[in-house]
């Protein structure tokens, strides 16, 4: 994953995650994660990946130097273009995110060592930081197409949007593609966007989530109240409940609630906690885990 193309512009430098934290586990995840399987380059201890910034491709490559106690990532950030000292911090932020880099899991793991049923879990994914979507305006589009949908055929139209917008930069033999951002989705064809995606309705709720995410402010969306932030995601085509609060998950990393009806979670709670736990016994445990049970239930999700 060393070598590329000469005429990229590149900057590299080192990023200190926050401890515990495992970077295989993370790229174990998303190896196995539909949504985003081939959209990243991964070796052992090693990922690569493009996101949008401003209208341009901007890759990063980070690399395990470190370890799980005192991790350190090694970094290299390049584009066609050079890279402004703003670039810079953007992309390294998007990349943090990605990776849940910042989250200090040691309050959870204290809270998950006290529950019998759980402290297994703890160690098994001791390290693991929540991957998200890298930004939340992907994770809604992929919840609004992947609604009904065999995941063969959401990642087609996934992969059909992606190319449209045609966001690509190689790295080391291979070309990596980034989600277009929500201005660039907002101002096109619906015509020819159907075309791509083959399915009016789905249409309609890609272009509806790209003209809301394009206006909204940022700052609301990661700070405000969560049930404000929910009640404006279901104001977007084709957002519900559980796409709301899937979105507040993994696309915002906002953790103090669980997906709502997430009848795979339930399956996820059985096998941990005994086949005779149902739904509002599942709630019951949610809410010892506090503003945690987000990340509750996603271990419990990436377990099963």
């Amino acid at each position: 994953m060393t070598e590329t193309t000469p005429e990229l512009c590149r900057e590299t430098g080192r990023i200190t995650p926050q401890a515990p934290f495992d970077l295989q586990k993370s790229l174990d995840f998303l190896g196995d994660f539909a949504a985003t399987r081939y959209e990243q380059i991964i070796q052992p201890g090693a990922l690569a990946k493009a996101l949008s910034l401003g209208g341009r491709v901007v890759g990063f490559e980070l690399k395990n130097s470190g370890t799980v106690e005192a991790p350190a990532l090694d970094y290299t950030l390049f584009s066609a273009q050079p890279l402004s000292a703003e670039t810079r911090k953007q992309a390294l932020e998007k990349a943090a995110f990605f990776l849940s880099l910042n989250d200090d899991l040691r309050p959870f793991y204290e809270m998950g060592r006290k529950d019998p049923y759980f402290a297994h879990l703890v160690a098994e994914l001791y390290g693991y930081h929540q991957v998200k979507f890298i930004t939340p305006f992907e994770n809604a589009c992929w919840a609004v197409i992947h609604q009904r949908n065999h995941i063969t055929v959401s990642r087609r139209m996934k992969q059909g949007i992606v190319q449209y917008f045609d966001r690509k930069i190689d790295w080391a033999g291979q070309t990596l593609w980034a989600f277009p951002e929500p201005g660039q989705v907002a101002g096109a064809d619906f015509v020819i966007l159907n075309e791509v995606i083959r399915n009016e309705r789905k249409t309609e709720c890609v272009i509806s989530a790209a003209q809301a995410f394009s206006s909204v402010d940022q700052e609301f969306l990661y700070r405000a109240p969560y049930d404000e932030v929910k009640k404006w995601l279901l104001t977007i085509r084709g957002v519900g409940e559980w796409s709301s609060t899937f979105v507040l998950l993994r696309g915002l990393g906002r953790m103090e609630q669980v997906p709502v009806g997430d009848k795979s979670l339930l399956g996820a709670g059985k096998a941990v906690y005994g086949p005779d736990m149902e739904y509002p016994d599942l709630m019951r445990v949610a809410r010892e885990y506090g503003d945690w049970k987000g990340y509750w239930a996603h271990y419990l999700r990436v377990a099963s």
